[in-house]
């Protein structure tokens, strides 16, 4: 008897799928689905750690944007290459003291918020209004960017 999430053997030459979330589920649902106390890898723990740290006391839509931002730098060649680096990139983010951030319980609800919404922005399940970003602050702050804004969700304005 073969396990039930292995193929029979008559249909081996079939592909598998895993499991996906449909890109037009909405984002509560996504979150909840995702929502988790452990992120799995050390990239995404420090991708949650940035939304975590950043905005979680934002909307759902403010918390992914964030994440994108920090996804969104990995890629654009001025900054680290990783989640991790981009982080840690000295001046960028208050939260971050040397290469260490404060530790955060896995069972924090708000935790679990940002390992779902880290694990949306790696696997690209869902875009955002600020896709294109590559900086935020809170509006609390006026930095005297000359960048061109993208959005504006919860407490945070997005730029590019």
């Amino acid at each position: 008897m073969q396990a039930p999430d292995q193929p029979d053997a008559d249909t081996s030459d079939e592909t598998v799928s895993t499991p996906t979330i449909d890109r037009s589920e909405d984002l509560p649902a996504m979150v909840a689905e995702l929502r988790s106390g452990d992120p799995g890898s050390h990239e995404l723990d420090c991708l949650a750690t940035g939304i975590y740290f950043e905005s979680k006391g934002e909307p759902l839509a403010g918390q992914l944007a964030v994440g994108k931002v920090i996804a969104n730098r990995t890629h654009s060649g001025r900054f680290a290459s990783t989640y991790c680096g981009v982080l840690t990139e000295p001046g960028q983010f208050s939260f971050v003291h040397g290469h260490s951030w404060p530790h955060v319980s896995p069972e924090n609800r708000q935790w679990q918020t940002a390992v779902a919404i880290a694990k949306i922005v790696n696997r690209n399940l869902k875009d955002s209004i600020a896709a294109n970003a590559l900086y935020f602050h809170a509006r609390r702050v006026h930095p005297g960017w000359h960048f061109h804004e993208v959005a504006s969700i919860g407490n945070h304005i997005f730029y590019r």
